[in-house]
């Protein structure tokens, strides 16, 4: 059961790049289970997600990374006892942080088989002066940039070049070793290199 996060800002198109992840996975035969957390009463990622037909678990009531770590870890001991998904995407809050993440994956791996996928961090290519230049949100969202394997510049297709070109430099000087991948979930551009990338072994939790 490998455990693939899909993380980033407020706003960034994760639950979007996720409904069409999994369909790309389903259509290869691959088992997915989906875990969505919200800070909010009512997680509305989750319900657009079950109302495209697919099987979610929501843990709200906090961040993932942080107040409900141990839910976290209790609904992925019941994945791997009753339904054995091979995958399971993670759509953490937009304030949450992927190693924290990623540590909490470690501890649930003493009880269940847990291997970790890759974390793939959006960053919204339309929002670059906010997302680098609003002290607050810099701190969250290099933090999340520098924990992820892959960096998918979300909504290229309604972007400026200029700020894509900003992007990728701002991505790069925080994380040289993470694959940047151009996305736009209109034209389908970069889908294909992220199922790629989430199908990929990595390492054991």
């Amino acid at each position: 059961m490998k455990l693939v996060q899909v993380a980033g800002y407020l706003g960034s198109g994760k639950t979007t790049l996720i409904l069409d992840l999994v369909r790309a996975l389903a259509a290869t035969g691959t088992k997915v289970a989906i875990l969505v957390n919200d800070v909010g009463e009512v997680p509305v990622d989750g319900k657009v997600l079950s109302l495209s037909g697919m099987t979610v678990k929501d843990i709200g009531g906090g961040c993932v990374c942080c107040q409900v770590a141990g839910s976290l870890m209790k609904t992925l001991e019941i994945l791997g006892r009753e339904q054995k998904p091979d995958i399971v995407i993670v759509e953490p809050t937009g304030i949450a942080v992927p190693e924290s993440i990623k540590e909490t994956a470690r501890l649930a791996a003493r009880k269940t088989p847990v291997t970790l996928g890759p974390v793939i961090v959006l960053f919204d290519t339309t929002r670059v002066e906010k997302l680098i230049n609003f002290d607050t949100i810099n701190r969250l969202v290099a933090r999340q940039v520098k924990d992820a394997d892959v960096v998918a510049l979300s909504k290229v297709d309604a972007a400026e070049d200029n700020d894509i070109s900003r992007a990728v430099e701002e991505v790069a000087r925080l994380n040289p070793k993470a694959k940047i991948v151009r996305l736009s979930v209109r034209s389908g551009e970069g889908l294909e290199e992220i199922v790629r990338r989430t199908q990929q072994e990595m390492a054991p939790a």
